[in-house]
């Protein structure tokens, strides 16, 4: 690494920053995963979207990105493949970032992502997930629930997605909720002061908040009546469709969690795929985030705690 070209990196959740000579910033991050939906196109709306969100949890604006995929081309027909990258370009073309190339390989199971890159405004610092203050509120940008109800989808038939089935409302909510970037969240989070942010994903919002109070020192206190939640997952929770994820979840947020029910525990380890943001803001201008709830507050306490009531 020279010393005169990289001027430091900084490690945000799952990003880095690249601090360049002229005094501007790179952010980079990847993120690809198997299909989570049937459909080809929407897998690709999904799973770009997904990508791009760690960017905006810097704080900065995405640029460019390089799709990543495997494929079993024995398996699948590469015209499925193609409506993937339609899906990406789409998600691409309605956030603002241009895709300039990519790699495929070979696989067993279909994936699909991207690496994206994206700029810091000059003279903006990054936001990171170590910076709350005790006062702040917590703002959640979508619904928790949505890997319950990928989870049921997988595990039932198809006929309980499709118009009239069991699941098809929950199912529709969630595939809304993932295809939604976070870009305009995350311009209102910068416009409300915000001191911290993270997006939630797979550690689930207890395990995002765990790591966002542990690495700023403080507790919070979570208002389990607020907290929005897509409609039907407290029941898929209730009949056992709990992800294997929300138990590592809690394993790793251990006696940091405090009140609650199971279920109430459960949903808030439930791993969520292209999840909302969740930001740290004074209280005053907290409404101010697009489609931000507020759902707690940071308190003065051992860090890393969070106390459900």
């Amino acid at each position: 690494m020279h010393p005169d070209l990289w001027v430091g990196i900084q490690t945000g959740d799952d990003a880095a920053v690249w601090r360049r000579p002229d005094g501007r910033a790179l952010v980079a991050t990847v993120d690809f995963f198997a299909p989570v939906v049937d459909d080809a196109f929407t897998f690709g709306v999904i799973a770009a979207t997904n990508a791009v969100s760690d960017v905006y949890a810097m704080g900065a604006e995405p640029l460019f990105a390089l799709n990543v995929a495997a494929w079993p081309k024995d398996r699948l027909s590469l015209d499925l493949l193609r409506d993937v990258f339609a899906g990406g370009a789409a998600a691409a073309q309605a956030g603002g970032w241009i895709i300039a190339g990519g790699h495929t390989v070979d696989g067993p199971e279909p994936m699909y992502g991207q690496v994206v890159i994206g700029e810091l405004a000059p003279g903006d610092e990054p936001l990171t997930n170590a910076a709350a203050h005790v006062g702040d509120v917590l703002v959640l940008t979508k619904p928790l629930g949505v890997g319950v109800i990928v989870t049921a989808h997988k595990r039932l038939d198809a006929a309980a997605v499709a118009p009239g089935g069991s699941l098809a409302e929950a199912f529709a909510h969630a595939v809304d909720s993932m295809r939604r970037l976070n870009g305009p969240a995350a311009r209102d989070a910068r416009r409300a002061g915000a001191h911290a942010m993270t997006d939630v994903t797979g550690f689930g919002l207890a395990g995002h908040l765990h790591k966002l109070l542990r690495s700023s020192g403080h507790a919070a206190c979570i208002d389990l009546h607020a907290l929005p939640v897509i409609h039907g997952a407290r029941s898929l929770i209730v009949n056992g469709h709990v992800p294997g994820g929300s138990l590592r979840n809690l394993e790793f947020v251990g006696d940091a969690l405090v009140g609650g029910t199971e279920e109430d525990r459960l949903l808030l380890a439930d791993p969520q795929t292209s999840g909302g943001l969740l930001i740290a803001c004074p209280a005053e201008y907290a409404g101010l985030i697009h489609d931000g709830v507020v759902i707690g507050e940071v308190v003065a306490g051992t860090p890393g705690t969070i106390s459900l009531a």
